[in-house]
């Protein structure tokens, strides 16, 4: 990934924070057939390894699971974004010379991917992601609820995913370029926004 060192994010535990709050990332895989990619939702163990591991599955009929991956294999996160309209900038009305943008936040973790079948380690990993998902509503659904049998049978159609992070990019792309002026209004274009995402990405904006 690109990153200037202005947008460039090496916090470790920001960049964790980053991975949690993604519901969804993109799991992609160099193979001998080219690439592949899924996406699919992974789970953050922060504490495994020097910059965490990352656990998921994918359907065993799925080709990425069985395909043997050539190199290190790439889990994509993306965080908040929005489009930047270049009539925003305080620049516009002094010279002109602006162009649209995109402000973003996304993490890239990559690592060698094992894949496994064991079915005491793929429970593990369900249970793990359905009460990550589970755990906000006020009545949680647990894999425990269904019948064990066909947990089990439903356990045989799944491969699972281990990624222990070897490297992390992060980029938190907020308009630091700008100056203090675009910034302003870069912030106050988003604040008016009818999306609710950008809304909130208004106050993300450095003054």
């Amino acid at each position: 990934m690109y990153t200037p060192p202005a947008f460039k994010e090496e916090t470790l535990s920001v960049l964790h924070d980053i991975i949690d709050a993604a519901s969804l990332s993109t799991f992609v895989t160099a193979t001998a057939d080219g690439l592949l990619a899924t996406p699919l939702p992974l789970l953050l163990d922060r504490d495994e390894g020097p910059h965490g591991t990352l656990y998921g599955h994918v359907a065993r009929a799925n080709p990425q699971g069985t395909t043997p991956a050539i190199g290190a294999a790439l889990a994509t996160f993306m965080g908040p974004d929005a489009y930047v309209s270049p009539s925003w900038y305080a620049a516009k009305r002094e010279h002109g010379k602006v162009v649209p943008t995109w402000n973003y936040v996304a993490v890239h973790a990559y690592g060698a991917a094992e894949f496994f079948t064991d079915e005491d380690r793929l429970l593990d990993v369900v249970t793990r992601l359905t009460n990550r998902h589970e755990k906000a509503r006020t009545e949680p659904w647990q894999v425990s609820d269904a019948p064990t049998a066909f947990v089990n049978a439903q356990l045989r159609g799944i491969i699972g995913i281990r990624l222990p992070i070897d490297r992390l990019d992060g980029k938190r792309k907020m308009s630091q370029n700008r100056s203090t002026e675009d910034r302003a209004g870069v912030s106050a274009g988003l604040a008016a926004s009818p999306r609710p995402e950008d809304r909130l990405l208004a106050g993300e904006i450095p003054a």
